[in-house]
């Protein structure tokens, strides 16, 4: 299964590349390189790749510049590397369009764990569910499980892996509120240190695509000290 999947390296640090490359190749993956931004959406525009890993510092176009470029076109995941461990890069890569953010230098094994991760819910969103139970609407906002695809008064919207998942969390889940733990615990599966920021980035991200006036959300509330909910409007 995992050999039909390609996986797009991109890093200006050649062997860099070539090593992840191997760490891709003994798990049965089929990785794709580039050596900077441009080279990075040439292939991304030709082939077809499942999950990019995707350098920041890059000469010709870098790794934020690449992916907000990728982002008008495409959802796949994608993890940003860099050199970088500040909070504040972090932030940048997630609203830039990125899914994960791995600080260099990594443990490979790691990295490889992170793509499974990605892979995993980029595969499998709404798989668990009938489908006969797998639509929900409130309001004019209507997230299809079975198509995989968010609406906005009869308008798709285009976003994200974790930001379908993140959505489809509160849609099904009309007026629960959510700790920001048990969020990320849900969507992203795994531990971190940096819950707030990387899930409030997320919600941001939502709801620039999907409400009007994102200041004065109408879907997506925060409980102020909790979390988040989606607001119980017309509709499942």
């Amino acid at each position: 299964m995992n050999k039909a999947m390609n996986i797009l390296v991109c890093d200006d640090d050649r062997e860099i590349a070539a090593a992840i490359a191997v760490y891709l190749e003994h798990e049965g993956y089929t990785p794709l390189l580039a050596y900077n931004g441009r080279e990075a959406l040439e292939l991304a525009a030709s082939r077809d790749i499942q999950l990019i890993i995707m350098d920041v510092m890059m000469p010709v176009m870098d790794g934020i510049a690449a992916t907000l470029e990728l982002r008008k076109r495409a959802n796949i995941p994608v993890i940003m590397l860099s050199a970088k461990s500040e909070d504040t890069d972090k932030i940048i890569g997630l609203n830039m369009g990125a899914d994960d953010y791995v600080t260099k230098p990594f443990n490979p094994l790691e990295l490889i764990a992170r793509v499974k991760s990605q892979l995993r819910r980029y595969t499998s969103l709404g798989s668990k569910l009938p489908a006969a139970e797998n639509v929900y609407t409130q309001g004019g906002l209507t997230v299809d499980g079975n198509l995989k695809q968010v609406s906005v008064d009869g308008a798709e919207i285009h976003v994200t892996p974790l930001e379908y998942k993140l959505l489809y969390l509160l849609i099904s889940n009309p007026g629960r509120v959510f700790s920001m733990e048990e969020i990320y615990s849900r969507v992203w599966e795994d531990e971190s240190y940096s819950v707030e920021n990387t899930v409030s980035v997320h919600i941001r991200r939502l709801r620039a695509k999907i409400e009007i006036e994102p200041k004065d959300p109408k879907y997506i509330k925060v409980v102020w000290g909790i979390g988040y909910k989606m607001e119980k409007l017309d509709g499942k």
